[in-house]
């Protein structure tokens, strides 16, 4: 069982430069050899990678700290002390670095192999052969190395995909994403079925393909930290688009209508840059409808969440497959890859 870590505070220390070193050279014959104190070693660096075979920061749950090496202090005979050696920590794709405690941003890992330093090493510090010259042929004086820099990391994990779904518990976002892709997402009957994001390949054709994002069903109060929604809500700040799932027909006879609002409500709540992305509001579950009754009960829907006259939200059976095909369709114009 893949567990699901999205978030980690981790403790970072690059490596102190090493100090120069003060000698003065004496040799056989040569008593007023002079200084040769050589440079001290650069301290390593703390450097964050990304890497593509990495889908989670469970590691981090064990591992907390990562210390690179500090820079040898420097020798005689003009000799550089020997450089620290730095750390890389290995990271998922899609994962952003930020300080924890002031919050700076610091990168965003969002291609393969990318590469950054969060905490350079210190420089190595000069040996007393710099301070040499014609009124002072016997200098005694050395500068330290650089300190180490320490600081803590957030590490937080967001998907990259072309799809966010979103919807209440139990509006059919698992069912749906095993339909269009290979995805093998737990179905149930019960709340919070999805306890972690899952991403599933649709395949159009050949040559067209969506990457959709089941995200764990959202509650009222998700925005602000009730559920296990709001913990996802940041998976979905990546997608291209969100195709929101609706179940046209709730076993708990509550209103479709109310429930679209409520989702709209914590994706404004959390961010209004996410509420404004474009949406595929998508009616599931039509087999559960009496052929009768679809028409009307869609076209109060539509009506009732502002939809211009005529315009229908897409209406699907994720059980059944009915109307898959047409909101995957729709789904690839938004997420602006039809050319």
């Amino acid at each position: 069982m893949n567990v699901f870590v999205d978030t980690a505070v981790v403790t970072v220390r690059s490596g102190k430069g090493g100090d120069g070193c003060t000698h003065l050279r004496q040799e056989k014959n040569r008593p007023k050899g002079g200084p040769d104190g050589g440079d001290g070693g650069r301290g390593g660096d703390v450097t964050v990678v990304a890497d593509p075979h990495l889908d989670t920061l469970i590691e981090f749950s064990y591992r907390g700290h990562f210390f690179a090496q500090d820079g040898e202090r420097g020798l005689q005979k003009s000799c550089h002390g020997g450089d620290g050696q730095g750390v890389e920590i290995r990271l998922p794709v899609g994962t952003t670095v930020s300080d924890a405690d002031t919050g700076e941003f610091l990168v965003d890992l969002v291609q393969p192999g990318q590469r950054a330093v969060v905490a350079p090493g210190g420089k190595g510090g000069l040996g007393n052969e710099h301070f040499k010259g014609p009124l002072k042929q016997t200098p005694t004086e050395c500068t330290p190395g650089e300190p180490a820099i320490e600081r803590r990391l957030l590490f937080e994990l967001k998907l990259i995909a072309d799809i966010g779904l979103v919807g209440l518990p139990n509006a059919g976002k698992s069912t749906l994403l095993r339909a269009v892709s290979r995805a093998n997402a737990k179905v149930g009957a019960y709340p919070f079925t999805t306890l972690s994001p899952q991403l599933g390949i649709a395949e159009l054709d050949m040559e067209r393909r969506l990457v959709f994002a089941d995200l764990p069903g959202l509650i009222e109060g998700a925005s602000e930290g009730a559920g296990l929604g709001h913990d996802f809500l940041r998976h979905i700040e990546r997608t291209r688009a969100i195709v929101h799932l609706v179940d046209i027909a709730p076993l708990d006879g509550s209103d479709p209508v109310q429930n679209w609002r409520t989702i709209r409500g914590e994706l404004l709540g959390f961010s209004a840059e996410l509420a404004e992305k474009p949406e595929l509001v998508v009616l599931n579950k039509l087999d559960l409808v009496p052929a009768e009754e679809r028409d009307a009960r869609i076209e109060r829907f539509a009506g009732a969440i502002g939809m211009r006259r005529g315009e229908r939200p897409v209406c699907i059976s994720g059980a059944t497959g009915q109307g898959v095909r047409e909101m995957l369709e729709a789904a690839w114009k938004l997420a602006g890859k039809a050319s």
